[in-house]
């Protein structure tokens, strides 16, 4: 018999929320985290605006005295301790004494580090002659002025690193980067790593934060963000006629996975189960989705059969519903090529027109919030969906939450370059 897979502790850091709680009554009420971007000067760059985590400070999470020696380390890194310390604690792993470190692993969908934007800047400048870069004076000048740390952070897998120094985790620790697909990729990497006997616990999940130059102006430059800069409340609007583009957010989302009997053996409270998932590729281009959606369906579909759940079965669905053109529509038609006409029927939201899009870290946030919604058998809306689009014409709970009896619940996460990972996760029924 495989081996179940539960989750007995969520922590996130988000751009409406410092925390589960707070992140879950923000998304109930349909409030919103984009404004103008404060990280540095957007001014003059197309998108001036994206979903930030305010007022955030690791302090609070580990301690003033802990914390401190984080303080050269970048957003991606320090969100991800802090929704860690979140989710282990309320694990209450840290209380089982017979708890085998050396089969407690991690599996992250960690972004790159922030670049060190003004350092690198000011080297390329002054290493600069007649309009190009002498290498020579790059690397010696940037010998000295680059910092170590923070060029150390672009390495992806550093989160997972640091997670397991400051948490002792012993077991497998690895990450990937499939783009916006990662963390929920990393979740159920992390399941099958607990179902094949690898691990008894895994801490999963995602971290990213993409604010900064570089990223904005990648995103730019595909033309898939939002430039209504005018009206950043109202900017992230999937499935709406007159969306224009994703928001860019930030923030980390994590889970404590267990084997259903080593969570059983040391009394944890049980707040849901990874039931199910799917992951492929489109095979298609680097930006666009399949036209047909064959990869999300294909991966909706594996995902459904792993949990041995029906399309019937389904109450919810976390769309992953990024606020563009193609994303909406291609995602709308794969879950009726999915569904069939049980599409009409089953509540549909995108968060992200709350979040942001979170990148790496998406999948894993919106994993929790299907967790909790399965807990408080609510479905969180969509909002600033104002304007139907004949192509999107499901149900996508528009504008205000739903009181809504769920138990089973499907969260999609589709990357750039035709990464697709579908997850279902269910309430605990012993």
């Amino acid at each position: 018999m495989q081996r179940r897979v539960v989750v007995t502790g969520m922590g996130m850091v988000t751009p409406v929320g410092r925390d589960l709680e707070s992140t879950w009554k923000a998304l109930r009420e349909g409030r919103n985290g984009v404004d103008r971007i404060t990280l540095f000067d957007a001014s003059t760059f197309p998108t001036q605006i994206a979903a930030e985590v305010e007022g955030f400070a690791l302090g609070n999470y580990l301690g003033e005295g802990p914390a401190s020696r984080w303080s050269e380390h970048c957003r991606t890194t320090l969100f991800a301790l802090a929704s860690a310390k979140m989710a282990l604690d309320q694990s209450g792993l840290d209380d089982y004494k017979a708890f085998d470190r050396t089969r407690f692993g991690i599996y992250l969908g960690s972004g790159e580090g922030q670049h060190d934007f003004p350092r690198f800047v000011d080297v390329v400048h002054r290493s600069s002659r007649n309009g190009k870069v002498d290498p020579a004076l790059f690397t010696s000048l940037g010998q000295g002025t680059l910092h170590p740390i923070r060029e150390a952070e672009q390495e992806p897998g550093a989160p997972s690193g640091h997670l397991a120094s400051v948490f002792r985790a012993y077991g497998p620790n690895a990450n990937c980067l499939t783009a916006c697909a990662a963390s929920a990729q990393a979740i159920g990497e992390a399941v099958e790593l607990i179902r094949r006997g690898d691990a008894d616990v895994m801490l999963t999940g995602g971290t990213h934060s993409m604010i900064h130059p570089l990223g904005i102006t990648g995103f730019n430059l595909l033309t898939a963000m939002s430039t209504r800069n005018h009206d950043p409340k109202r900017a992230s609007r999937p499935f709406d006629l007159e969306r224009d583009g994703f928001i860019l957010g930030e923030g980390g989302g994590m889970l404590v996975l267990e084997e259903l009997e080593h969570a059983r053996r040391r009394g944890a409270e049980i707040l849901g189960e990874i039931a199910g998932h799917g992951s492929t590729a489109d095979a298609f281009r680097l930006t666009d989705s399949h036209d047909e959606g064959r990869g999300a369906i294909a991966a909706m579909r594996e995902a459904l059969a792993d949990a041995e759940v029906s399309p019937e079965d389904v109450d919810y669905i976390n769309a992953h519903g990024t606020s563009t053109k193609v994303n909406d529509s291609v995602e709308t038609l794969a879950l009726k090529s999915v569904f069939g006409e049980m599409a009409y029927e089953i509540p549909v939201s995108s968060t992200k027109s709350m979040t942001g899009h979170l990148v790496a870290a998406g999948g894993a946030v919106e994993a929790i919030i299907c967790l909790l919604a399965i807990r408080d058998q609510v479905t969180p809306p969509t909002v600033n969906l104002e304007y139907p689009d004949p192509e999107c014409d499901l149900d996508y709970v528009p504008n205000t939450a739903r009181d809504y009896p769920l138990n089973v619940a499907l969260s999609n996460s589709f990357g750039f370059g035709g990464q697709n990972t579908a997850l279902v996760l269910r309430g605990f029924s012993g």
